[in-house]
């Protein structure tokens, strides 16, 4: 059994999904499969089946030379993991793909889910990068939004990250929570701050249909906060974060100089990489391709072996999410790339479409690059994409 590559679609980076989780919080639609707050990988027989088919997929998964410079475990929660079965999984990748020295080995974790002898054998296993989903401080607002543990709970996780020494410490916060109050969300910055993380996402709550959310609330009803305030939010964030030395380098994320996330910037910069897992997205030989989203679709594809079958992704779409990614950084897009990679003409069309923004100071041309100007072009990215996918798509 073999899935079917070319040579070009040669990735150092791979995206490893883990879709269980101790509940299914209320505003997320990942493909996730919930197993209550007293199982996990030691005690789980549906999370060690889980952990047998995902490294069969690796096995068949055609290998070229180039050793995996980043690797990002995703979910779900990868912290319900055994150190036993991260280990397995890691040195499945080593003996398949090989993995570079000094590559980024990145962990999501979630407060509550794991103890001193899980995070150590985590770091055992070359994990040198977590990701605490926090998403808030305060108490009401976590049960809002369904979350497994308490704000207690994230103080005691990040002592556990200091005593195995993790060089890479990045924490997630949610802005525009349901009855979410701008001092509650200076508060969490102040808190998040004081915690000393390499790195800190901000993400602006996307109300998804099917979720708990989609179901309880609409855009712009009460108790959502208002556009006004999730405006205010987005600017305070910037602010705070900017002010106290962190780099925002991407829209929703800030890192302290030298600590930006190497396996995410292979997204933005729209390169290839390598899917693992139920419902994980792999961008390799010029095709895109979402693995099955649901366990049983999962593991039959698995078993007959993987194979991708899609279309190449046609230029026109390449032009559109080169663009869609690239702007998302801060430093943008290099107009010289550009030009190789579409043609003059085309880059000449871009930036006519984007001459309003121009003039507007929310786009520019600056060093040979094509961004967006923090904080405007970073706020209204959405006014400015989806205009130049109305003209160019």
């Amino acid at each position: 059994m073999s899935q079917k590559f070319s040579v070009s679609g040669i990735a150092s980076s791979a995206y490893v999904h883990i879709p269980f989780c101790r509940r299914r919080c209320f505003y997320c639609d990942f493909p996730v499969s919930v197993v209550g707050d007293r199982l996990r990988g030691e005690t789980s027989g549906t999370i060690s089946q889980y952990v047998e088919v995902l490294c069969q997929e690796i096995a068949i998964t055609p290998a070229f030379v180039q050793p995996l410079k980043t690797i990002f475990f995703g979910g779900g929660t990868p912290s319900l993991l055994s150190t036993e079965q991260l280990q397995r999984i890691v040195g499945e990748l080593e003996k398949h793909f090989g993995i570079a020295t000094g590559a980024e080995i990145s962990m999501e974790i979630d407060p509550a889910t794991f103890d001193l002898a899980h995070i150590a054998g985590y770091r055992s296993a070359g994990v040198n990068r977590v990701s605490l989903g926090v998403q808030a401080f305060q108490e009401e607002l976590l049960q809002r939004a369904g979350r497994s543990h308490s704000a207690e709970d994230i103080f005691a996780a990040v002592e556990l990250i200091h005593q195995v020494d993790i060089p890479e410490f990045s924490l997630d916060l949610i802005s525009g929570l349901p009855h979410q109050s701008l001092d509650q969300w200076q508060d969490s910055l102040t808190k998040a701050m004081a915690l000393l993380p390499t790195h800190i996402s901000i993400y602006d709550l996307t109300i998804e249909p099917g979720t708990a959310f989609g179901r309880y609330y609409k855009p712009g009803d009460t108790p959502m906060p208002t556009d006004e305030a999730t405006v205010k939010m987005y600017q305070m964030g910037q602010q705070v974060l900017t002010g106290a030395g962190y780099e925002h380098y991407e829209i929703s994320n800030y890192a302290q100089p030298g600590h930006q996330c190497k396996h995410n910037r292979v997204y933005w910069e729209n390169r290839p990489y390598y899917g693992f897992g139920m419902g994980a997205a792999s961008y390799l030989d010029g095709k895109r391709f979402t693995r099955p989203r649901k366990t049983r679709e999962y593991y039959q594809w698995v078993e007959a072996g993987g194979v991708i079958d899609c279309d190449v992704t046609p230029p026109k779409e390449v032009l559109l999410e080169t663009l869609m990614l690239g702007l998302r950084l801060a430093e943008g897009l290099s107009l010289a790339v550009l030009v190789e990679t579409f043609g003059e003409e085309k880059v000449e069309e871009i930036c006519r479409c984007l001459q309003r923004y121009f003039d507007k100071g929310w786009a520019e041309v600056a060093g040979g690059r094509l961004r967006l100007i923090d904080p405007q072009g970073f706020l209204f990215s959405n006014v400015v994409l989806a205009e130049l996918f109305e003209k160019l798509g």
